[in-house]
């Protein structure tokens, strides 16, 4: 194996290939499956039927095509500027899609092909010349047996001829990587082009992978991690594959061993290796180039003349071992990327200088810092694409995922440590350094691009479109409206972002009831659940209140050094990130009442934490929609208590005088019936509080604590952490969360469980969430299934729909309700969440956690009927 590329060219260092052999055997043309084809020949050549025969119609982009398509005549030469601007167009987008493109024009031209050269290294891929170079006579006549060409002059074949020959010998030099020339009608008609995978392609290849970090000669923990990771002998017992990401030699005590362990696992098939600046260095050095022996070079170097008298095969080994190695690869189908420094997604899966040179080296800001060394660009901060991108190169005390890319390099050779990657399990596996090999110039805290200080927020995090790269759903995407008003929000009303690390996603409601006289039941949510084939749910009773997120932090020192706030202890916000309560005073009462619930029940002590995540309902409804219950329902209540008594008293009247009203009169006293029934439905909600006195607070879920994410700790773990919350609670403040547990697939439980519902409905109550026991579960399919589905009261629906809502014919109509986006948008909330959570308690920056709370909000303004 050769390397994909050449740290020296602007391409790929596959041997080229100059064919000039004129026997009969049929020729194979290698061409690589991503590169620019550029058929080289004189008019008459055969250009144009050798492409239709070797490659597909949409593959092809001919000149004579795009001159009929600005001119309408394929043949105007006049046209032929305008036309090559188009060829060049459509060939740049389609390298840019990664496409292989073949360029059917006569290129016979130096210059003409040095734009296309050009156009290839642009697009970092591979430009491939095949040439037909076939006799004056045969192109002549083959031009005269087409009408479109029979009058061309026999000088102008002449002339392309003459053009080409004197190319011919500096086709390389131009910078094509393989140059193919056939001489004769049966060379051109029996070649055969064979399409050759990239070196980097390994899609194929789908692991499972076990990821290793930046060795830097450090043998002994390099094979303690090799057994932690199950390997015996440099082989898994299951079949996973180690991929090391360079940086094998330099610093360390014993490059010669690391070589020799690597080296024997890529020969014998177990391991891929992908090659850092320190092999490249290392392999210039062996080649007899001269380098600088500095940053740990000089130690291998003298390792190696260790090795020479026992093994003097070896340096030649690792020499033709590191000019091997391929700058990256694409795995899993795609889905994985592992290189040295880094690769952006435009670089994935090509092949130029260019594309190794970042491989290898990553790119800086062109400043040094502190300590005299380069500063590196955050390219990772920018990436948004799908594939996961592994690296190392710059070491970092602890490492984390931002935005699907991850370093490994943790400073092993420095003190640290050296981690490896499961992969798809996504699952780090790390061993301590066994001493302090080499001092660091730099300290490794200063290079944290997943430490807690991070970078501030930045306007560029939120605006526009975006795609959140999440763990439980993969790509979710916000379309720009959505960010600003998303950015309206959180700008102008909004907790300190600091604090603002979770909004919890929207409900589903459940499917609609064709129960006579209910709009929502909970046979339909129990159904679904079956369907899905959770085993077991849990009804939990919906309270009378507004949702609330309260963060807890058992004293401001903690909020201090997790969160970076000044004075608060938490924070308390509604489901869209606002201030629950006006008061910062009464925020912290509630904070405090909390935090003593926590300490009194000595959960800080048992989730090792210093902070506390809850999911709650804060009551009463009133304490947060004061406005709109007198805007909106006080005013219809007041509207109604004020018309219907003197309306019905006139038809008493009229009907006392022998007018008919009968019809009338009981139509409108059922509409006073619905009205008194809307009014207290709503002021159930409602009661009088006085500071903290009258106000209740129900938690139902610990979302996540220091170092750990509990949102798919099963929901009967969480009620008992809760019951035990409410139980150690002295000052009236927490409220428990009635709930029952049912079989979907069971009559009668399910019966207990409708029957459950009927009653607490029945006296006024709001309803039910019916959630997987199991919390975080995924259907047959693999698919989220939704985390919790509402099903409401009759009479609080009554709130919602309007008084006269139940009247047959109301709610006939309210039927033919669409909920598939509203499902849609809980589960997309729903991921986000969680991908907040995960970032929240792996300890990343402050803007990746906003990343995925920002993008909760903005799913908010999608545009979906808010009665659901």
């Amino acid at each position: 194996m050769t390397n994909d590329d050449s740290s020296n060219t602007d391409s790929t260092s596959t041997s080229t290939s100059t064919e000039t052999t004129t026997g009969t055997a049929a020729r194979t043309l290698p061409v690589p499956d991503l590169s620019l084809v550029v058929l080289i020949g004189a008019s008459g050549s055969g250009k144009s039927t050798f492409a239709r025969k070797h490659f597909k119609p949409t593959e092809i982009v001919s000149s004579d095509v795009c001159r009929g398509l600005v001119a309408d005549d394929e043949n105007d030469q006049s046209a032929s500027g305008d036309a090559f601007d188009v060829l060049h167009y459509i060939a740049g987008k389609r390298l840019a899609a990664g496409r292989l493109t073949v360029v059917d024009a006569t290129s016979v031209q130096s210059e003409s092909r040095k734009q296309l050269v050009r156009l290839a290294r642009e697009h970092d891929v591979l430009p491939i010349a095949i040439v037909l170079d076939l006799p004056e006579d045969v192109c002549a006549a083959r031009n005269a047996a087409r009408p479109d060409r029979a009058s061309m002059p026999r000088h102008v074949i002449q002339r392309h001829r003459r053009e080409l020959r004197r190319s011919l010998r500096g086709l390389e030099r131009e910078g094509f990587r393989k140059v193919h020339i056939l001489r004769t009608e049966e060379e051109a008609e029996t070649a055969e082009v064979v399409l050759e995978r990239r070196y980097n392609d390994l899609r194929h290849v789908t692991g499972p992978f076990d990821i290793i970090g930046d060795i830097h000669g450090c043998r002994s923990e390099l094979d303690t991690l090799l057994g932690t990771l199950g390997y015996v002998d440099g082989a898994h017992p299951a079949g996973r594959t180690a991929v090391f990401v360079g940086d094998l030699v330099d610093r360390g005590p014993d490059s010669p061993g690391v070589l020799r362990r690597v080296m024997s696992m890529v020969a014998s098939g177990n391991a891929l290796c992908v090659p850092g600046n320190h092999e490249n260095k290392l392999g210039r050095y062996l080649a007899g180039r001269k380098v600088q022996q500095t940053h740990g070079l000089a130690e291998t170097i003298e390792q190696l003349e260790r090795e020479d008298a026992e093994h003097p095969e070896f340096r030649q080994q690792v020499r033709e071992f590191i000019d091997g190695l391929v700058s990256h690869y694409a795995l899993d189908g795609g889905n994985l990327v592992v290189c040295h420094a880094g690769l952006p997604e435009k670089y994935h899966g090509r092949t130029s200088g260019r594309v190794r040179s970042h491989a290898l080296y990553g790119d800086t800001t062109g400043e040094t810092d502190e300590f005299g060394l380069p500063v590196r660009y955050p390219w990772a901060e920018e990436y948004r694409g799908r594939a996961a991108v592994v690296y190392g190169h710059t070491p970092v005390p602890t490492t984390s995922w931002i935005n699907n890319t991850i370093c490994l390099d943790t400073g092993v050779v420095f003190g640290g440590k050296m981690t490896a990657l499961r992969w798809p399990e996504r699952e780090l596996v790390d061993v301590p350094a066994e001493q302090v090999w080499y001092e660091p110039t730099r300290p490794l805290a200063t290079e944290a691009p997943g430490g807690r200080e991070g970078r501030p927020l930045d306007l560029a995090d939120v605006q526009g479109r975006r795609v959140v790269e999440t763990r439980h759903m993969g790509r979710v995407a916000v379309r720009e409206e959505n960010a600003a008003a998303a950015l309206e929000v959180m700008s102008r009303f909004a907790v300190d972002p600091q604090l603002l690390a979770y909004l919890p996603p929207t409900m589903a409601p459940t499917a609609t009831s064709r129960e006579d006289g209910f709009l929502e039941h909970p046979a339909e949510a129990f159904a679904q659940y079956r369907a899905d084939g959770v085993e077991r749910v849990v009804c939990e009773e919906k309270h009378m209140g507004s949702r609330a997120v309260a963060l807890v932090c058992k004293d401001a020192k903690a909020a201090t050094a997790r969160f970076g706030t000044d004075g608060p202890t938490g924070a308390l916000h509604t489901r869209t990130g606002r201030p629950f309560l006006d008061d910062r005073a009464m925020t912290e009462g509630v904070l405090d009442r909390l935090r003593t619930a926590v300490t009194a029940a000595g959960l800080w002590e048992e989730w090792d934490t210093d902070w506390v995540l809850l999911d709650a309902e804060l009551m009463p409804w009133s304490l947060k929609a004061g406005g709109l219950l007198r805007s909106q329902y006080a005013a219809v209540g007041a509207a109604s208590g004020a018309v219907f008594p003197s309306a019905l008293a006139a038809l008493e009247t009229a009907a006392a005088r022998g007018v008919d009203v009968g019809d009338l009169s009981v139509r409108q006293q059922g509409r006073a019936t619905d009205a008194a029934a809307f009014t207290e439905a709503y002021r159930r909600y409602c009661w009088s509080t006085e500071g903290l006195d009258g106000v209740r607070l129900a938690p139902f879920q610990i979302l996540a604590v220091q170092g750990r994410s509990l949102a798919a700790v099963p929901h009967d773990e969480q009620l008992a952490w809760l019951d035990r919350l409410v139980e150690h609670d002295p000052t009236g403040l927490l409220q428990v969360t009635r709930r029952l547990v049912v079989d979907p697939a069971d009559e009668a439980s399910v019966r207990a469980g409708t029957d459950w519902w009927l009653e607490m409905t029945g006296r006024g109550g709001e309803g039910m969430v019916v959630k997987p026991l199991g919390a975080l579960v995924r259907d047959a399919k693999g698919r989220l299934v939704q985390p919790g589905i509402k099903v409401r009261g009759r009479e609080y629906l009554r709130i919602i729909y309007g008084p006269e809502y139940t009247r047959p014919e109301n709610l006939e109509r309210l039927r033919s309700r669409f909920l598939g986006h509203k499902r849609s948008l809980a589960l997309r909330e729903y991921a986000l969440g969680l991908e907040a959570l995960d970032r929240l308690a792996d300890g990343e920056p402050l803007w990746r956690v906003h990343e995925a709370v920002f993008a909760v909000l903005a799913l908010e303004s999608e545009p979906v009927d808010p009665r659901l």
